[in-house]
């Protein structure tokens, strides 16, 4: 059974519960070719570990352990798979040691919040324990996933959902750089009948660019527009990470203070090359044709 997305949910506008600490990149392969077992999956019983091997511009996750004890694990693997923005991500339980109990399933579950606050990239979870699936479908959140009994059903399935248009900009750690990603979005949303929300994406990926300033490295922005929300990323090198608790007094805490009110989620990703990705999500519904 193949469960869609729905339209996502709004998230509470408490600035500290909306941040989240949590990327990679792929390899072209026919997921008519991809094997069932890998030949680097962890085997079973050598504790909870997620593996992780990108087909195409798919990353695959793989768990090996109790599915009561990986929430941690998986939750952190799904959220750093998403931060490069791939086609999506799928979670591969051919190796997992139990089967359909509740806290399996409300593990799994989880995930789907993740579709939610990251619109347009899909995840799918395979399982071939049909109980496993059943009680995954009883949960409210697994509205937000694909659900299948296998691996290349999973990697077929979110290959057959819709591909969402993502622009990119690179820019210079330069003063000139927030104006210039002001104008790149005004350019983008008017291309993509979003005019209505350019004064709202315009200030937020200024707030955001001028605060990745500080790196000093290069910073690459990208929009993607899915079903009414408006993601955006702003990606540089530095490792350091902005922290959950801030003073408001300091300008990190106010640029990031803008942003949580303008934005229904957003958090910041580590990126696999030390880097960091910080992201937003808006409500952008796009008006009917006159």
């Amino acid at each position: 059974m193949v469960q869609q997305t729905s339209n996502p949910q709004d998230l509470s506008s408490d600035l500290d519960d909306r941040m989240a600490g949590f990327p990679t990149r792929s390899v072209p392969q026919d997921p008519s070719e991809l094997s069932e077992q890998s030949a680097d999956r962890p085997a079973a019983g050598r504790g909870v570990r997620v593996g992780r091997r990108d087909v195409g511009e798919i990353v695959v996750l793989e768990v090996a352990g109790r599915l009561s004890d990986i929430a941690e694990d998986l939750d952190q693997a799904i959220q750093l798979g998403l931060a490069d923005g791939p086609r999506g991500v799928v979670c591969d339980l051919s190796a997992v040691l139990e089967g359909a109990q509740p806290a399996a399933a409300e593990v799994l579950a989880m995930a789907g919040r993740h579709v939610r606050d990251w619109p347009g990239i899909p995840v799918a979870v395979s399982c071939p324990d049909p109980r496993v699936r059943r009680a995954l479908a009883a949960h409210p959140l697994s509205g937000h996933l694909i659900v299948t009994g296998s691996l290349s059903a999973a990697v077929s399935a979110v290959l057959a959902t819709r591909t969402v248009a993502v622009e990119w900009l690179h820019l210079a750690p330069h003063p000139t750089a927030p104006r210039a990603a002001r104008d790149f979005v005004t350019r983008t949303l008017m291309d993509w009948r979003l005019a209505r929300v350019i004064p709202f994406a315009s200030l937020a990926v200024s707030e955001l660019v001028a605060d990745s300033m500080h790196a000093g490295t290069e910073i690459n922005l990208s929009l993607a527009w899915n079903l009414g929300a408006l993601r955006l990323t702003v990606r540089d090198s530095s490792p350091d990470q902005q922290r959950q608790h801030y003073s408001h007094l300091d300008p990190h805490g106010r640029r990031l203070s803008v942003v949580a009110v303008l934005s229904r989620a957003f958090g910041v990703l580590p990126t696999a090359d030390g880097g960091k990705v910080v992201w937003a999500v808006l409500n952008a519904a796009r008006p009917p044709r006159v």
